[in-house]
């Protein structure tokens, strides 16, 4: 027992210092393809699955919203979109009021999941370890709508997973926001007209933030919990995260 305590005080705080600057530890994003210049013609855009790349002025555009991090326009194809490591991802819709400042360090969020495959709601899940801590920030999780100030949903809103989202959103009081998580819930993702869904989450009810991703890292749902609590002013990170990996397994910069 004595070990452990030794072993803890010497490793001090071991939580991600976002949002109050970068985080560069390994694996902490899986990075979005970035095809800013240099991409001709022969750029792989076919591949996408989803339809986030298309050919734009010669070269190629990314719709983040649609990607899942897949890598089938950077392995083994030439030229290789450049890929981008960051994670703060999230964008604000503005559709709902902003809360009031009483609300905004003591934030009860109620996950509900549509269709989820369990990756977002895996990574929704990390927010409550020791390395992320949401709980640091004022963010915590309630099993009930009626006492939840944001709803996060996650996956692609299955046709049988409408009626419980409706409920769900209309038994939460007053001011309430929601936050649309990971690429399912932002545009259908693969599952995109599909038999088990027609539409995306913000046809049902108002968004007022989509955090894309498939799924979208931990950092990159903190940042929409900034973002949809009025936090931005809290937000210093230089938004780099540890470099991708190549094809190889080696990372940017490797000899």
């Amino acid at each position: 027992m004595s070990g452990w305590i030794i072993k803890g005080l010497k490793s001090g705080v071991v939580s991600t210092h976002y949002p109050d600057g970068g985080e560069n530890a390994q694996g902490v994003s899986p990075g979005l393809p970035s095809p800013a210049g240099g991409v001709g013609v022969d750029t792989p855009i076919g591949r996408c699955p989803t339809s986030a790349l298309k050919a734009k002025d010669g070269g190629a555009a990314l719709d983040k919203f649609r990607c899942v991090h897949c890598h089938r326009c950077d392995r083994n194809v030439e030229p290789t979109i450049p890929w981008d490591s960051s994670y703060e991802w999230a964008e604000k819709r503005g559709k709902t009021p902003e809360l009031p400042k009483a609300f905004q360090r003591s934030t009860h969020i109620r996950v509900l999941d549509a269709g989820d495959c369990g990756a977002c709601l895996n990574e929704m899940k990390l927010l409550n370890n020791p390395f992320y801590n949401m709980h640091r920030l004022g963010f915590f999780i309630t099993p009930t709508p009626r006492q939840a100030d944001l709803l996060v949903v996650l996956g692609p809103v299955a046709d049988h997973m409408k009626t419980a989202l409706l409920k769900a959103y209309e038994a939460m009081p007053a001011p309430k926001k929601v936050m649309s998580v990971g690429t399912c819930s932002a545009t259908g993702g693969v599952f995109e007209d599909g038999f088990m869904t027609s539409t995306k989450l913000e046809d049902i009810i108002p968004v007022d933030v989509v955090v894309p991703g498939c799924p979208p890292p931990p950092l990159a749902i903190l940042h929409g919990l900034l973002l949809v609590t009025g936090r931005e002013d809290e937000i210093r990170s230089d938004a780099t995260a540890r470099p991708a990996a190549d094809s190889s397994g080696k990372e940017a910069g490797d000899a």
